[in-house]
């Protein structure tokens, strides 16, 4: 029997059968209040007193009003990435009365439907949290993909955060993933911000050659050892090391959206510029209070070391040639290899009796000794205005 008829009997033998009322509640293991309200309900009502009822009250005096929840759904559709925080954040900045409450604004958007209620997943005691007790302490680079662009194509980004601030340093797109163009960002983020005290990354080719086989010194280790940088490395295969940059990238792929497609790399540079700026002067930051992270960050008095004009050689025993994209450099059919960290670079050779001596800028690079003998074709760096020269 339902509900509805088990009380039904119970009224029944009252009313019918003359039963008391305690042998009744006895019966069917109620008090004898239960069965006293139901045969009130059934004289008031009939059957239709006897089914459940609601206990839901007829007024909630702190249940969010209609205006105010009618703001947090607009708010949340024109912002589809707010969760209750940021949307109970934003009316505090828009001095709405009376105020609400992140949990009140969480089932708000329950009772919607426009989010599903999800148990509360808490921080594993064993995640140790950390940052730099200051700005341009540490920096924290990685390249991101997928961008995508009309001709079918896919950009790349160096991207970079201050530890300490969250403040972005470098958003640079690239057509692709290469160290000379990695390296571009690096000194661009530098001009624009200074220099910091250390740079953390991952092991990828463009930032390290100590996994190499053979290891081999690259461009952004030798930009870092210039600058007096300390380049930090990731253990191999611990991503959440770099975590701050890791949740940049989850950021900026859901709030910039990265699914557009963009018309060219200057569109969809442009477009990213001008999203960095909000991220870094408006957009409010959970773990900076709630505040831009522009409010946490200024540049460093060190500049960037701009490397020292190239000396002019044009003495008789010295030789220019262009560094090969494998770091090769060929004098006199004797090919020596100085370096991939230095293709494209302009090397001057020193050309003696027994030896040959590489000099890129005013760093010597290499001495080796002279395997070949006779005259050395002579010419710029750029391949032009061959002459011969004697030893």
């Amino acid at each position: 029997m339902s509900v509805t008829e088990q009380r039904y009997q119970a009224v029944l033998g009252v009313i019918s059968e003359g039963r008391a009322v305690m042998e009744v509640a006895s019966q069917w293991s109620v008090s004898r209040r239960t069965v006293h309200r139901w045969l009130a309900r059934y004289e008031a009502q009939g059957l239709d007193g006897l089914p459940d009822r609601s206990h839901r009250p007829e007024r909630c005096p702190h249940q969010m009003p209609a205006e105010i929840e009618v703001m947090v759904l607009e708010l949340r559709r024109a912002h589809r990435y707010w969760g209750a925080r940021r949307l109970a954040l934003e009316l505090v900045r828009k001095a709405v009365r009376p105020a609400s409450s992140e949990s009140a604004v969480y089932r708000c958007l329950v009772r919607a439907g426009v989010i599903d209620p999800v148990k509360r997943h808490r921080r594993k005691e064993m995640w140790k949290r950390w940052e730099r007790g200051g700005p341009m302490e540490l920096w924290q680079m990685d390249v991101v993909g997928g961008f995508l662009l009309a001709d079918g194509t896919s950009a790349k980004a160096l991207t970079g955060i201050d530890d300490h601030s969250r403040f972005c340093i470098s958003a640079r797109l690239m057509p692709r993933e290469r160290t000379q163009l990695v390296c571009d960002g690096f000194l661009a983020a530098m001009r624009a911000h200074g220099v910091p005290q250390q740079v953390l990354t991952d092991n990828g080719k463009v930032f390290t050659g100590k996994y190499a086989q053979p290891p081999v010194d690259v461009l952004f280790d030798r930009l870092c050892r210039e600058n007096g940088i300390d380049h930090l490395l990731t253990q191999p295969r611990s991503p959440t090391t770099t975590g701050k940059i890791e949740r940049f990238h989850r950021t900026l792929r859901i709030e910039f959206d990265t699914r557009q497609a963009f018309a060219t790399l200057a569109v969809a540079q442009q477009a990213l510029d001008e999203w960095v700026t909000y991220y870094n002067t408006e957009r409010p930051h959970q773990a900076v209070g709630d505040a831009p992270p522009v409010s946490r960050f200024h540049a460093a008095a060190r500049t960037l070391e701009e490397p020292a004009a190239r000396p002019e050689r044009t003495g008789e025993h010295w030789v220019t040639r262009k560094v090969s994209t494998v770091g090769v450099v060929c004098v006199g059919y004797q090919q020596v290899c100085i370096g991939q960290s230095y293709a494209g670079s302009a090397c001057d050779v020193l050309v003696t009796d027994g030896t040959l001596q590489y000099w890129v800028g005013n760093e010597l690079v290499k001495t080796v000794a002279r395997q070949t003998k006779g005259e050395i074709r002579k010419k710029h760096a750029d391949g032009t205005a061959p002459t011969r020269a004697s030893e």
